[in-house]
């Protein structure tokens, strides 16, 4: 049988690339620790298979369509399209279709209806944490896309039920593999609307505290304040479905720290699954 062997969460955002050297050493240095520190503990996890739960940012969907959730079953997956992404050391990512396919057969049989694709472009959302992860050997992907662009998105209690059902299935597939779940994005930023650049510390902080609270607590104050904490903010779906596969325990912060040259609230974290 399968097993999770960890969850872990990172922020991401295109200026942590485009503008890294711009911001101060102290923070840099601080942001390249956390992800080298996620790294680490993902290399100490061993996983076959990484399940990387992240927003299409535009890379494969549109406003003519764009799903709700879809994973990718693929052989393969390309690496990011974005130019700024050039140096990107994977031009194509190696996929797990057995399993993905395994958990799009669970979720569908539990009244879930998540869109599949064979072939997706893997962006930065993705693709900035493993690249600052400094991870050694990538494993196989496995990318969970979670509408948190642009709504109507998947609510917040749903997207934790998802973390779940994730769980559920790697348990249920029969082969022995080892599968880890990563969530990026967040933590509180402002994109493309009169807020932009903000970054709502106090959002952060009380959102990072209630991750070790009951879960209906922490999806009653996101359910609250996200409407005014920034659309960027919005992506913290992603850590709800990490948190939701490690059944809402087991929360550590690695670090956070708002970040005004990238424009992001950014933070770490992982949970002893």
């Amino acid at each position: 049988m399968a097993s999770l062997v960890g969850a872990f969460a990172a922020s991401h955002g295109p200026l942590i690339i485009r503008e890294w050297e711009r911001v101060p050493p102290d923070q840099r240095q601080r942001m390249a620790a956390a992800y080298r520190e996620l790294g680490r503990r993902l290399t100490a996890a061993k996983p076959d298979v990484l399940i990387v739960v992240s927003p299409d940012h535009w890379s494969n969907f549109f406003l003519d369509n764009y799903p709700a959730v879809c994973i990718g079953v693929g052989e393969a997956n390309e690496g990011p399209p974005e130019p700024w992404m050039k140096d990107f050391p994977h031009r194509t990512l190696p996929g797990h279709p057995p399993l993905a396919m395994h958990i799009a057969a669970a979720a569908l049989a539990q009244g879930y209806e998540p869109a599949i694709s064979h072939h997706l472009k893997i962006d930065h959302g993705s693709c900035i944490p493993l690249w600052r992860m400094e991870l050694e050997r990538l494993p196989r992907i496995v990318p969970l896309l979670v509408n948190s662009i642009e709504p109507p998105m998947p609510s917040l209690a749903r997207c934790y039920q998802w973390g779940g059902l994730l769980r559920q299935a790697i348990e249920s597939y029969a082969e022995p593999l080892r599968v880890a779940i990563l969530g990026t994005g967040g933590l509180s930023h402002s994109i493309g609307e009169p807020t932009m650049g903000a970054i709502y510390e106090e959002f952060d902080r009380e959102a990072i505290r209630l991750f070790s609270r009951p879960e209906d607590e922490l999806i009653r104050y996101l359910d609250d304040e996200l409407p005014t904490s920034g659309n960027g903010s919005e992506e913290i779906r992603n850590w709800l479905v990490a948190h939701g596969a490690a059944g809402g325990r087991g929360f550590e912060l690695i670090d956070y720290l708002p970040v005004p040259t990238v424009i992001v609230g950014c933070g770490f974290a992982a949970w002893r699954a």
